[in-house]
């Protein structure tokens, strides 16, 4: 029997509570389809740092990098540390460290779900460069508290990082339906993007089968609202991909339908699956929380390990749920009781 190793941060909030619905879910699958997941938990978190005044400890990427995979709940507790240090001091270091580049969110609705658009289709694939660009971490600032104070934040493009994300969507949309956007907006900066689009172009003639368009960042938010059915797979910088990925959280029905993947292609390295909807303080622990995202995060992680019928099974578990109108909206049903809908569905399916 394969069995393997996943390190799981729940993080904050209702990262605790999501992460046990999803492996109470995946462990399940597991169970029917032959194979293992053995995980360990790590306490990494803003409770931690306040303990620590460390996100993890100095060793934690070498922790890590034991894995299989890496799980994570969600990251944040404003209230008592900054936004800045705890993405920073664990989810950035990880992507980067691992070279998990190709951030991939699939935005489409589900069975039963409506989403605030009138649309008769929509299923998109956000394809976002993880570890360099925006947010990059360059710059920094001078003269602080005067009245001459300075503020840079340097954005970083080198041509194999954004060569290899471009690629990357090159295979996504050559799986799909053979057509790729990539955004950026090179009518206005004309350094950084016109070389993305330069690049797009060359990487572009190793795919004569996949169409290819180039669209501005302001554009491409109005498209995916009037027209999101034109578009198939979406490739972006660090910065654009995360405005376009929240806008097509939010067409999707919300945040708590929206899965994610931080893959890096070399399986040396773990590759991390979170949901991205936020730690939301406000109702954690309170058995409220919509486990959806984060079980289909967890079924792209099962797919990336290889085990492709097991990732098709629970999606296909969320789907009949969802059909049934289990989860679909807000405060409608438990947390609890939409895993136990997904559990029911994944044993019958």
């Amino acid at each position: 029997m394969t069995t393997y190793k996943l390190a799981l941060i729940p993080g904050d909030g209702i990262g605790l509570d999501v992460t046990d619905a999803t492996m109470e879910v995946l462990t399940a699958a597991a169970q029917r389809f032959g194979f293992e997941l053995k995980s360990d938990v790590f306490p990494w978190s803003c409770e931690y740092y306040i303990k620590h005044g460390v996100m993890m400890p100095e060793d934690g990427i070498a922790t890590l990098s034991k894995f299989d995979a890496i799980y994570l709940g969600a990251v944040g507790w404003p209230d008592t540390v900054p936004d800045s240090v705890s993405l920073h001091g664990l989810l950035l270091p990880i992507r980067k460290a691992f070279t998990q580049y190709a951030n991939i969110r699939p935005h489409r609705l589900l069975p039963g779900v409506e989403g605030p658009l009138k649309c008769d289709a929509f299923d998109i694939l956000c394809i976002r460069e993880n570890t360099e660009g925006e947010y990059s971490g360059a710059g920094g600032r001078v003269h602080q508290g005067q009245d001459n104070e300075v503020a840079t934040e340097v954005s970083v493009f080198t041509r194999k990082g954004v060569e290899r994300i471009i690629r990357f969507g090159f295979e996504q949309a050559r799986a799909r339906r053979k057509h790729l956007t990539s955004v950026t907006k090179s009518n206005a900066q004309k350094y950084s993007m016109v070389f993305w689009d330069e690049v797009t172009r060359e990487v572009a003639q190793e795919y004569p089968d996949v169409t290819v368009s180039h669209m501005h960042i302001d554009a491409m938010c109005a498209k995916m609202v009037m027209a999101p059915e034109t578009l198939d797979v979406i490739v972006a910088s660090n910065l654009f991909g995360d405005i376009l990925t929240d806008l097509g959280a939010a067409i999707q029905g919300g945040l708590g339908f929206a899965a994610s993947a931080n893959i890096c292609p070399d399986p040396a390295v773990p590759s991390m699956f979170e949901p991205v909807h936020g730690s939301a303080p406000d109702i954690a622990g309170k058995n409220i929380a919509n486990p959806i995202a984060a079980i289909w995060s967890g079924a792209m992680m099962l797919d990336h390990l290889g085990e492709k019928d097991a990732a098709s099974a629970v999606l296909a578990a969320v789907e009949a749920a969802t059909l049934q109108g289990v989860g679909t909206k807000q405060g409608q049903s438990t947390t609890d009781e939409i895993t136990a809908a997904i559990l029911a569905a994944l044993e019958v399916s």
